[in-house]
């Protein structure tokens, strides 16, 4: 993640402008190291050895994040479908499982297998958590929080795509931001902002060709598969990072209906077919 980092800093200071981009770099480490399913030595691996863990605060508020997104998108948002990736590459480079590979999977897939009491975590064997699909825009979000507390100059910080700012730059009325196409049509897609932030769900970068088709790299935790009839992107705009990608994860997961699921919301949105 935190090679992913970009910070675009409008300081007439230049020590200001390093303690900025030093602090942005250490938060997404920190998240990084802490959250990452990829590391032997974190919370979530010892999550992965199957004993009851209590957690410390954040983690509880993640966790609480997470069981809250599972109910109010009726299950399609679960971050026990993170098992699913000993399977699926989405480099753009992968070649999709085979389908009684991806059925073995399934009975691990279930949120409310999980047992959560608001301290206490523990998963049946076999299972695991993954907080890759919000952990980067928390990080934007917790990133500019430490930076409000200690700074007044304008801030954009964007980690893959997933970006905020805290308030409008000195020189313009709003931030300018361009979205990266999923394919190499002529739309173009960009937002006008004076703070707040911006999360983008796609096929640009993370898919898998199958059959001839580029496929989404979300995958329906019900299925096992990526999400059919998914667009191939949605940029939500939102007064955080965290919810922004929310919605744009669960647009996502809508398939066809994710039109009709962002007009719902009353949101500023653009999406791709």
């Amino acid at each position: 993640m935190a090679s992913l980092c970009e910070v675009l800093i409008q300081s007439g200071r230049e020590p200001e402008a390093r303690a900025i981009g030093e602090i942005v770099y250490q938060e997404a480490k920190r998240i990084e190291r802490k959250f990452s399913r990829y590391r032997d030595d974190n919370l979530i691996h010892q999550i992965h050895q199957y004993g009851p863990v209590e957690v410390d605060e954040e983690t509880a508020r993640l966790l609480d994040f997470a069981s809250t997104a599972y109910e109010l998108s009726g299950g399609d948002f679960d971050i026990t479908s993170g098992v699913l990736r000993k399977l699926w590459n989405f480099s753009g480079k992968g070649t999709s499982p085979s389908r009684n590979a991806v059925k073995e999977l399934l009975p691990y897939i279930g949120w409310e297998k999980v047992s959560w009491d608001g301290k206490t975590l523990q998963i049946p064997k076999g299972m695991q958590i993954d907080f890759g699909g919000f952990g980067k825009e928390y990080s934007v979000d917790t990133a500019l929080q430490l930076i409000k507390k200690s700074f007044k100059c304008p801030v954009l910080i964007n980690f893959g795509g997933d970006l905020a700012a805290n308030c409008k730059p000195i020189s313009r009325e709003s931030w300018a931001v361009g979205i990266k196409q999923a394919t190499s049509t002529n739309t173009r897609a960009s937002f006008r902002f004076e703070s707040g932030a911006i999360a983008t769900s796609g096929n640009a970068n993370r898919y898998i060709m199958h059959k001839g088709k580029k496929l989404s790299h979300i995958l329906n935790p019900r299925s096992g598969w990526p999400v059919s009839h998914a667009p191939l992107s949605v940029s939500v705009g939102m007064p955080q990072c965290l919810q922004a990608g929310l919605l744009s994860t669960l647009a996502t997961l809508k398939g066809k209906k994710a039109e009709e699921f962002l007009k719902a919301q009353g949101i500023t949105y653009w999406i791709q077919r």
